[in-house]
C-alpha cells in the first residue's frame, strides 16, 4: 500500500533525491518515483561523472551536496585497497580522470545516496517507486490533483497524489502531461533578445543526447562485439561540422570549433596522482582514456586491478540526428547503435600508436552499469522541457561577453549558485558546439515558480532557463541545488501555509525562507570570483 504523501516527487535523479532529502528533513512525507531501477540520475544510471567548476572544493554547492561528494570518497577509503599516497588525500579523485576532481563509479554514487536516504525509508518518511515511469496527469483550478505511473515490471498503474508535486525527470514529463506552460528547444532571437539565439523559434532544435558506456582494456583478450545493425551508417557518417568521419580521433574543439586530434591509449603508464582536474583550464578531451577515467588501477595497490575503467562520453557517441524531446523511443534506439558503434570500431578499426588497428582487448563493462550490454541504463539527457517561470534566465544574465568578468545579475531572490561555461553540444536543429565563457551566477527562486501552476514545482533541469543559458545549468551540482530548494519549498509552504508565489515576491516571506535555506547550508551568494 502506498502511503498519501505531503510531497510527490517524480523522477528519481540528482534532483529528485536531492528534494526528497529536504523535504525529508523538514519533516514531511514524500513519495519518490524513479522510471529506473536506480537513483540518482546522471551520477548513476546516466553514468556521468561530475562536471564542476573549479572552486568546488571550497564553496559553491550546498552542504548536502558536500556530504554526498564526502561520502564517496570516503567509500572508497573503506572499502577499496588504495595505495598510502592516495588514501592519504583529503581531495581524493577515485577515478583520477581529467573532466572532475571527483571521477567515480555509478554503483558507488548509488551506495551513498541510497545511504543518504535509507534513515527516513526506515522512519517512514520516505516511500520510493523504482521502475515507475509517469503517464498522466490530472489538474484542477491550476493545482495537479493526482499523477499516474505505470509499473514498468508488470503494466500496472497506480494514481499517486501529494499537497505539492515535484517535476524532477530528465525531460520535464510532468510540465507535458499536466500542461503545464514550457519551452522546448531554442527559443527566438526576439523573445529573450540572446545573442546566440537563432532567428526563429526551433522547438525541436534540442542539444544531442549520449547513450554513455565503461570499458576497460586487457592484453591478449578479445572481447569483440558483434557488429551493430546500423554499423555501416555509422562508420560514414561524417557531419558537415566535423574534420572528418563522426567514428573518428579527430573532432571539433568546443571552443574554437578548430579541427583537433584526440589520443587514445588504454592504460597509459602515468602516475594518476599527477592529474590535475580543472576544466576551467583545460577541457582534457584531448586524451581520451583518462578524460573520464572512473576507476584509475595505480591509485591502488599493485595487482588488485589489472585495468582502469573509463566512461565514454566524447564526440564520437554524441546522437543529435532527432529530438529526444518528441521522438525518444526511436532517438533512443539510433543513440544506443551509435554507441555500439563507437564500441566496435574502437575494437576493430580504430588508429594505434603502433601502426596496428583496433583494441579487441576493450572490454564493455556491464558490470560497472548495471545493464546487460554495458551501455548505461538510461541516456544522458543535456536538455530538458522547461517551466515559462517567473524569472528566465537568459544570455544576459551570464554571458562574460555581456556581463564582464565580474558582472551578472544579482538576484534578490537568489537560492544557490553555480558556474559553467555555457556549454552546447550539437543539436538536432544541425547547430555545432556553442561554448560561451559565463560569470559564477546565481540560481532565482522565480527561475523554480511556475506562471501559473500553484503547487507543482520544478527540480531538475527543468527551471525557467532558455535553450542558451540551459548549458550551464544544467550540470550536477546546480541540478541537485534546485531539487534540494524545490524540496524545501514545498515543505515551507506547507507549514506556513503559503504558496510559492508568495514566497518568491514577498520580501518578508522571502527572507524567511532565505533563512531557512542559510541554516541548511545553501550557499546563496559567490564571494568575488572570475568568470571563466
Amino acid at each position: 500500500m502506498i502511503p498519501e504523501a505531503d510531497i510527490l516527487i517524480v523522477g528519481g535523479g540528482l534532483g529528485g533525491v536531492a528534494a526528497a532529502l529536504a523535504a525529508c528533513r523538514a519533516g514531511r512525507s514524500v513519495v519518490l518515483t524513479e522510471e529506473t531501477d536506480w537513483i540518482g540520475g546522471q551520477l548513476t544510471s546516466q553514468a556521468v561523472p561530475p562536471d564542476e567548476h573549479p572552486w568546488v572544493e571550497q564553496f559553491g554547492t550546498t552542504a548536502s551536496y558536500r556530504r554526498l561528494r564526502e561520502g564517496i570518497r570516503r567509500h572508497y577509503r573503506q572499502w577499496y585497497p588504495l595505495r598510502a599516497e592516495a588514501l592519504a588525500l583529503t581531495e581524493l579523485n577515485p577515478g583520477a580522470g581529467r573532466v572532475s576532481k571527483l571521477c567515480h563509479e555509478p554503483r558507488v554514487a548509488l551506495a551513498v545516496l541510497e545511504a543518504m536516504l535509507a534513515p527516513h525509508r526506515a522512519a517512514g518518511r520516505l516511500t520510493v517507486l523504482t521502475e515507475h515511469r509517469p503517464v498522466a496527469a490530472e489538474t484542477d483550478n491550476d493545482v495537479v490533483r493526482a499523477v499516474t505511473v505505470q509499473d514498468l515490471r508488470d503494466g500496472t498503474r497506480r494514481v499517486l497524489t501529494g499537497r505539492y508535486v515535484l517535476d524532477a525527470t530528465e525531460t520535464g514529463e510532468l510540465l507535458a502531461l499536466a500542461c503545464v506552460e514550457h519551452a522546448d528547444g531554442a527559443e527566438s532571437r526576439a523573445e529573450f533578445d540572446e545573442p546566440h539565439a537563432p532567428d526563429h523559434a526551433q522547438p525541436d532544435n534540442q542539444q544531442g543526447i549520449t547513450v554513455c558506456f565503461a570499458l576497460s582494456h586487457h592484453d591478449g583478450e578479445d572481447h569483440t562485439i558483434d557488429r551493430p545493425a546500423d554499423y555501416d551508417f555509422w562508420r560514414s557518417y561524417r557531419p558537415g561540422f566535423w574534420p572528418g568521419p563522426l567514428l573518428g580521433f579527430e573532432a571539433p574543439d568546443p571552443r574554437t570549433l578548430e579541427p583537433v586530434p584526440r589520443t587514445f591509449v588504454p592504460n597509459p603508464d602515468l602516475d594518476p596522482l599527477a592529474v590535475h582536474a580543472d576544466q576551467s583550464a583545460d577541457a582534457g578531451d584531448k586524451e581520451l582514456w583518462g578524460f573520464r577515467r572512473i576507476l584509475a588501477r595505480r591509485l591502488h595497490t599493485e595487482g588488485a586491478f589489472d585495468s582502469d575503467i573509463t566512461l565514454v562520453n566524447w564526440p564520437l557517441n554524441d546522437y543529435w540526428l532527432k529530438p529526444y524531446i518528441g521522438q525518444e523511443t526511436e532517438a533512443l534506439r539510433e543513440a544506443r547503435q551509435l554507441s555500439l558503434s563507437v564500441l566496435y570500431w574502437l575494437q576493430t578499426e580504430a588508429p594505434r600508436t603502433d601502426g596496428g588497428t583496433g583494441f579487441p582487448g576493450l572490454r564493455p563493462r556491464p558490470d560497472v552499469t548495471g545493464t546487460a550490454d554495458g551501455l548505461a541504463k538510461a541516456a544522458y539527457v543535456r536538455e530538458s522541457r522547461r517551466i515559462k517561470a517567473v524569472t528566465t534566465v537568459t544570455e544576459h544574465d551570464v554571458a562574460v561577453d555581456l556581463v564582464g568578468p565580474y558582472g551578472g545579475t544579482r538576484h534578490r531572490d537568489s537560492v544557490g549558485v553555480g558556474a559553467y561555461r555555457i556549454d552546447l553540444h550539437p543539436s538536432t536543429g544541425g547547430d555545432t558546439y556553442v561554448d560561451i565563457g559565463s560569470v559564477p551566477f546565481e540560481i532565482p527562486l522565480g527561475a523554480l515558480v511556475p506562471r501559473r501552476m500553484r503547487n507543482l514545482l520544478p527540480a531538475g533541469k527543468n527551471i525557467g532557463t532558455t535553450h542558451i543559458t540551459n548549458g550551464c545549468y544544467r550540470l550536477h551540482p546546480v541540478e541537485w541545488n534546485v531539487g534540494e530548494v524545490a524540496g524545501a519549498l514545498a515543505a515551507h509552504c506547507l507549514t506556513e501555509n503559503v504558496q510559492p508565489h508568495e514566497v518568491q515576491a514577498e520580501d518578508k516571506r522571502f527572507e524567511e525562507f532565505a533563512a531557512l535555506l542559510d541554516r541548511g547550508g545553501v550557499q546563496r551568494h559567490w564571494p568575488d570570483v572570475r568568470g571563466y
